[in-house]
């Protein structure tokens, strides 16, 4: 496809719309229905449901951060002082009790994710500790995944080895990009050297998947920012790869996204161009894109889960294990029983003082409807098998015929076909994957926000 083209459609698609992590998506979740008392017992519904079968993932928000980095959009606290570590793993086992009160069984775990803020801000030991606790009251299912978030310049040797005994065999780095300039802008100063340093340690202990992440559009970040990161990338060959859009929302994330000037972004056309370039010099290589802005090796199990038809997609991205019920375990932490979603406080000491308390740390939620259920599977197989289907009549929905007929313009557009019972996203569509998810988004069409609420989809 000729550049003007791409450029046309760039230039016509590129709107503010969610990453579907969710439907509904956050800013839609409806509180008129929503209570603590709502969501314990569609906890306990679905894992009545499901725990015996398929087992629950777990996620642990590990919030703290020892300096910010001004791309970031996750909820975290800057802090150097490492005596908050000990307290706040206590206050997240006293919430995972308050859950294991609700489940009143013995709870079967198939995935279990540590995120952040940093993670490897907390030394291995108190690491350890907190896994082993969380285990202690629980069981792991077989080829459970345990997986976490390091840091380069701060993720030890001992770090890797002791997560290892315990179990993990999946890491992730952030590496974002290794262009000095973009580094400072971004307040990551992160050499190469460090990542290769890691990427090698985890390999030597054993890991079997190590992931890096990168993000395009960054400030002051060119076509050959991207080109040398990836060349630097290929010499590592990491078993995953996240390359995605950085989500420019400084409106919501205070003033962790001021750092710089909107001039210093490289506009919609040149963050396109970067991707594609991005996309072209992995693939070279051998990696194969997984649903949205993720690569893989097909030596990678997340390749094989795409391939099998069991990848999942949820708060913590895109996942292997295709579980119903996920618990979200500290502040801000988004949990997802199935029939609804919750999120925790997002301030340290309030989520202390309630699981102190005894009370489950949620401040608002959703319960979902029966017409959420339909649209959000639809938009869970577009997200993750790049087509949906309405032949089975549990997923026709009324308002089919006139999402279909705002699908039309985009199927005009080549980027994706209609059948008389299915979608199909085309190879040329994938990269709107967001705009795609949109038409099918009912609360979203129904009630368009009168601010910017979302970064932008290209």
């Amino acid at each position: 496809m000729n550049s003007s083209l791409i450029n046309n459609l760039i230039t016509k698609y590129n709107i503010a719309g969610p990453r579907y992590t969710s439907y509904p998506t956050v800013p839609y979740w409806d509180m008129s229905t929503f209570s603590l008392r709502d969501w314990k017992l569609s906890v306990k519904k679905s894992f009545l449901a499901t725990n015996s079968s398929e087992g629950i993932s777990l996620y642990i928000h590990l919030p703290f951060c020892e300096s910010l980095c001004t791309f970031c959009g996750c909820h975290k606290r800057i802090t150097k002082r490492h005596e908050l570590e000990i307290p706040y793993i206590q206050a997240i086992l006293k919430e995972w009790q308050l859950y294991l009160n609700v489940f009143e069984q013995k709870p079967k775990i198939k995935e279990l994710h540590l995120g952040g803020g940093t993670p490897t801000f907390f030394t291995s030991e108190n690491l350890a500790y907190l896994v082993n606790e969380i285990f202690r009251k629980s069981d792991k299912v077989q080829h459970c995944e345990l997986s976490f978030e390091g840091h380069p310049n701060n993720t030890t040797r001992d770090h890797l080895q002791v997560l290892y005994d315990v179990g993990f065999r999946r890491v992730s780095f952030g590496v974002q990009d290794y262009n000095e300039t973009v580094q400072k802008a971004i307040n990551r100063i992160q050499p190469f050297e460090k990542v290769k340093q890691v990427t090698e340690m985890a390999r030597e202990i054993g890991y079997s998947s190590v992931g890096h992440d990168i993000i395009f559009g960054l400030p002051f970040q060119t076509k050959e920012d991207i080109k040398a990161t990836i060349h630097k990338t290929k010499t590592l060959m990491p078993d995953r790869l996240a390359f995605y859009s950085y989500a420019h929302v400084p409106w919501k994330k205070g003033n962790g996204q001021r750092g710089f000037d909107e001039k210093d972004l490289p506009s919609a056309i040149e963050k396109r161009q970067q991707y594609e370039m991005g996309k072209k010099l992995l693939s070279e290589v051998g990696y194969i894109e997984i649903g949205m802005d993720h690569f893989a090796l097909e030596t990678d199990t997340l390749y094989q889960s795409m391939q099998n038809r069991t990848m999942h997609r949820n708060f913590m991205g895109y996942t292997t294990s295709k579980t119903s019920m996920m618990i979200g375990l500290g502040v801000s932490a988004i949990s997802d029983s199935r029939y609804g979603f919750a999120q925790n406080v997002k301030g340290i000491d309030e989520y202390q003082h309630l699981v102190n308390e005894g009370i489950i740390p949620v401040y608002r939620g959703h319960i979902l409807t029966k017409e959420d259920d339909i649209i959000r599977r639809h938009i869970l197989n577009l997200m993750c098998d790049f087509e949906t289907d309405w032949g089975d009549s549990d997923l026709y929905f009324k308002e089919l015929p006139e999402v279909l007929q705002n699908l039309q313009e985009l199927e005009q557009d080549e980027l994706l076909e209609i059948g008389d019972s299915q979608i199909k996203v085309l190879k040329k569509g994938k990269p709107f994957l967001r705009n795609i998810c949109m038409a099918f988004d009912l609360r979203l069409q129904r009630n368009k926000p009168e601010t910017t609420l979302f970064s932008m989809t290209i």
